[in-house]
């Protein structure tokens, strides 16, 4: 995997999207997706605070208590 420099880190040119993640997967899904990205290399994914777009309140929070 071809690497770059982002403020001082060395990340994947490649990066792994996450707005859909919550409706449009399961669980168990991003879990292998992730597995998957970091089997090839990639270790930049893309996790900004404002998704998924638009909010849901019935997920708010979800990726918190899995990751801890």
């Amino acid at each position: 995997m071809s690497l770059t420099t982002i403020g001082g880190k060395a990340v994947s040119k490649l990066c792994l999207g996450t707005m859909t993640w919550g409706e449009q997967n399961t669980e168990a899904e991003a879990h292998q997706q992730i597995d998957c990205a970091s089997d090839q290399g990639i270790n930049f994914i893309d996790c900004a605070e404002m998704y998924p777009v638009p909010p849901n309140v019935d997920n708010a929070g979800t990726s918190e208590t899995i990751i801890g």
